[in-house]
């Protein structure tokens, strides 16, 4: 964790929660403190909660009832707190590996505001120990697997909520301690759950909105690497800018297309290598040049309505029951704000749109190490072919990871499995829904690594002649950090170099520091 001492708090329950804060506290660079009157509300309605703690109250889910198809089983008044530990600890079921810190943090962040809303019914000391464990980095150790995404991320929640009173395990400093552990460490007391604390630890769809809230994050850059990669391989491969023109465009106005069209232009802007073959006789190029802002746009398009969606429930309250107060009268809704079927679908958009970006930056490594596409370049990008493969298997190398996108796409959300004797009757798969976006934007940062390596070869071996400024600075920031291929050599290295520099940002941070900032 980075030191934040000295960077500005977010307010957590002051302000609508966006997916720039959860992004920015997920990695570290803002620190968080509970709104003084959140704090006030959150006290207030639980004050009217408590009135409905007695024996003769009505039935209330979850205050004083079973859960799921357990809902109609009245509990009794003495046992209304060990139903909350007995809660938490049952659903703990969670399995796979756990979640990286940054998600963790995200998941953390996402269900404190849930609970500062005012509409779950706890005491303050819940979502404040969560923000102090956030501070403190104390981050609970939360398995992947094991949630349908309704009635929300139950096991992982449960998980994540096991730190709060003092059980489960949870990372601090640089170690995997016991969640009582971790926390006297940090000076932090667990809390005693009161009745309803326990559900509201747990249900909701903070996981899945954790996972995709940072796998739109990676997409958002990615958007401008796909058309950095894409103006590369067309400086290499003697691609024409003649398919960017601005009034094709404005002929089909996607927002996405015009964009990238637009980048793309600003891209090979000033390019003698453009201008050396200008009136070649070469009439069209292959749709992986000459369709790109056609396929890119329709991810960004993707992307966008995945982003509005996820932004959407960063600030959601997605409890249940929901607890609502007018300063009078308290009542106490039961409903299903946490099914996940939005972000499900919005996961399962994002999937696509960012397997395409994969799936046509492969093509484009295939005309520059094709011989028979490459407009003159040497067999796999190699010098003195034959003695030396080159990138003939970096080739393999997306292409199956391409093939594995291919699978990895496969709706989530298209399935439904139902739990709990058939109350939860249908459930959105959400949760695997963001981890498969996630696996395939990993997938899709190494293709367009790949796809920057081969170019970058090409362009060098089109010299003397200089391609545009920005393509220069691309090519430039690779080249600082991998040297030209001249023979063989290890290239899983360059790939991982290659592949630091389109996660970091630093890539599009040296090309924008060219030609200004991209769209």
């Amino acid at each position: 964790m980075r030191d934040t001492g000295n960077m500005d708090a977010l307010p957590l329950g002051r302000d609508p929660l966006t997916l720039d804060d959860v992004v920015a506290v997920a990695a570290g660079r803002r620190r968080v403190t509970v709104d003084a009157g959140a704090r006030a509300r959150v006290a207030d309605v639980r004050g009217r909660v408590e009135s409905l703690l007695t024996d003769d109250a009505p039935n209330a889910y979850g205050v004083n009832t079973g859960f799921g198809a357990l809902a109609e089983v009245r509990i009794g008044h003495g046992d209304l707190q060990q139903l909350q530990l007995n809660l938490v600890r049952s659903h703990a079921t969670g399995v796979g590996h756990p979640y990286d810190v940054p998600t963790t943090r995200a998941m953390m962040l996402l269900r404190a505001n849930v609970l500062l809303r005012g509409t779950s019914g706890t005491r303050a000391e819940l979502p404040e120990l969560l923000v102090a464990m956030l501070e403190a980095g104390v981050h609970p150790v939360v398995p992947e697997k094991g949630s349908v995404g309704a009635s929300g991320d139950l096991a992982p929640l449960a998980h994540l909520a096991l730190v709060l009173i003092g059980e489960g395990e949870a990372w601090a400093g640089d170690g995997r301690l016991p969640g009582g552990e971790a926390l006297a460490r940090a000076g932090l007391t667990p809390v005693s759950l009161a009745p309803k604390e326990g559900l509201a630890l747990i249900n909701g769809t903070q996981a899945m909105t954790a996972d995709a809230a940072l796998v739109v994050d990676r997409a958002r850059r990615l958007a401008k690497v796909a058309d950095i990669a894409a103006a590369c391989s067309l400086e290499a491969l003697l691609g024409s800018r003649k398919p960017f023109d601005e009034r094709i465009h404005a002929m089909r106005p996607h927002p996405g297309q015009t964009a990238s069209a637009s980048n793309l232009r600003r891209l090979l802007s000033g390019s003698a290598l453009m201008e050396s073959h200008r009136h070649c006789a070469k009439v069209q190029d292959p749709y992986s040049l000459r369709c790109a802002p056609q396929v890119h746009g329709a991810s960004r398009d993707a992307l966008d309505y995945a982003m509005a969606v996820v932004n959407r429930e960063c600030d959601a309250a997605t409890d249940n029951p929901l607890v609502f107060s007018d300063g009078e009268t308290l009542e106490i809704l039961s409903g299903g704000n946490f099914h996940g079927q939005p972000v499900a679908f919005a996961a399962d958009f994002l999937a696509i749109a960012l397997a395409e970006w994969a799936n046509i930056s492969e093509r484009r490594i295939e005309q520059l190490v094709n011989p028979h596409l490459s407009s003159g370049l040497p067999a796999f990008l190699a010098t003195n072919s034959g003695l030396n493969s080159g990138f003939m298997i970096a080739q393999v190398t997306a292409a199956s990871l391409v093939s594995e996108n291919k699978t990895l796409a496969h709706p989530a959300s298209v399935d439904s499995i139902p739990s709990s004797a058939n109350r939860e009757d249908h459930v959105s798969m959400g949760t695997w829904a963001a981890r498969k976006a996630r696996e395939i934007c990993g997938n899709v940062e190494t293709v367009l690594a790949i796809e920057l390596l081969c170019a970058a070869q090409g362009i060098e071996q089109r010299r003397p002649l200089v391609s545009s400024p920005a393509v220069e600075a691309a090519h430039a920031c690779i080249r600082a950090r991998v040297p030209a291929l001249a023979v063989d050599r290890v290239l899983h290295l360059d790939i991982g170099a290659a592949l630091d520099l389109v996660r970091s940002g630093a890539l599009v941070e040296a090309v924008e520091a060219a030609i200004g900032p991209l769209l």
